[in-house]
């Protein structure tokens, strides 16, 4: 019953479950770019020979350094089309913007911009909003809160952290009870 009803509240967000994010085809481009930069860094640029040969250590640092940046942001790219979706943000104007303004500039937007994680309510397939504690539709109760605060609490908490309400008198509903150890 407990699997049935998938709990939010708290749910980590861990890094290996973001990177999961990443689409193959961003990797094999991040992966493309990389060897691009490489042959760029070491045949294309050195056949200009108007100037004395930079030092190996420094052409080393720059064809890494630069392969490894312009690789990195493609990933960010394939990371922000799987990831706006499901945030309720349109994919393509985000990867336009990230990719059209400079310098990083609209990753920085998308980042400080972004809405919060978008889920379906189990009882009724509203969209609910991940902060919220009850479906805006039908009152159904899809993450744990305090019964006197209403803030979010932990499913395994006995007490609010925020204004120490014993939480074990609170009438909550079984599938919140399923998890507690």
């Amino acid at each position: 019953m407990a699997a049935r009803f998938p709990l939010r509240e708290h749910q980590e967000t861990t890094f290996s479950n973001e990177l999961k994010l990443i689409p193959r085809w961003s990797v094999a481009a991040a992966i493309l770019i990389f060897v691009v930069m490489q042959y760029l860094f070491w045949v294309v640029f050195p056949q200009g020979r108007h100037h004395p040969p930079a030092p190996m250590g420094l052409r080393i640092y720059f064809a890494l350094s630069w392969g490894a940046l312009a690789s990195l942001y493609m990933l960010m790219v394939g990371y922000v089309s799987k990831d706006s979706p499901r945030r309720g943000m349109s994919a393509r104007i985000w990867m336009v913007i990230c990719l059209v303004m400079p310098g990083g500039i609209g990753a920085v937007l998308y980042f400080l911009l972004r809405q919060p994680v978008i889920s379906l309510c189990p009882a009724c397939g509203t969209r609910v909003e991940s902060e919220y504690h009850f479906c805006p539709q039908c009152a159904y109760q899809v993450s744990a809160s305090c019964g006197k605060c209403y803030r979010s609490v932990r499913i395994t908490d006995l007490y609010c952290v925020h204004c120490g309400h014993d939480l074990v008198s609170d009438n909550r509903p079984a599938r919140l009870h399923a998890f507690q150890s």
